[in-house]
């Protein structure tokens, strides 16, 4: 394989733009990657998020999520302890049993950024939620079973549903079929 020479374009304060052979791609500043929690509680209701999303310009329902060492001093936290923070923060829910999934890419063509999936059982909660001070968070428990009416009923032209949701409910009905 030849050797890549990466031309930085841009850094911002949380986001920078690199092209290789002309190939222009986004990196993050800050972080060593993302996490997604696929969270479900005791009673079997789904643990989903709901904020404002500037660059679409609309509320987005998805699971806990954010970025993993991103935090001075923190740098190397690691991936499991960042989404145990993350669904915390935003939900205020906590579990006892988790499980990593996978880690991959979120658009191979764009960015640089990895996606790591846990899935979190059982939770059940212990703190007030909504986010840190710069986020406003929407909690929403779904039963399982109703998912799939729920989502179709939330997405208008207001409100997307982030495709990782979708993702999070194949890895869900997986865990369940190798049970």
């Amino acid at each position: 394989m030849a050797r890549r020479h990466v031309e930085q374009l841009y850094t911002g304060k949380h986001l920078g733009l690199n092209s290789i052979n002309g190939w222009e791609f986004a990196t993050r500043v800050r972080g060593s990657g993302v996490v997604i929690v696929v969270a479900v509680t005791k009673q079997d209701e789904l643990i989903l998020t709901e904020q404002f999303r500037p660059p679409i310009n609309k509320r987005v329902v998805d699971w806990a999520a954010g970025l993993s060492g991103d935090i001075t001093g923190e740098e190397e936290e690691s991936l499991l302890t960042a989404a145990q923070r993350e669904l915390l923060e935003e939900t205020g829910y906590v579990s006892d049993d988790w499980e990593y999934c996978f880690t991959g890419p979120s658009s191979a063509g764009m960015t640089t950024e990895m996606l790591s999936f846990f899935v979190a059982r059982k939770c059940y909660k212990k703190g007030k939620g909504g986010g840190d001070a710069s986020e406003d968070i929407e909690v929403h428990l779904v039963p399982k079973s109703k998912a799939r009416q729920w989502l179709k009923r939330k997405s208008t032209k207001r409100r997307r549903i982030d495709p990782k949701v979708y993702a999070g409910l194949g890895l869900l009905s997986l865990s369940t079929d190798d049970e």
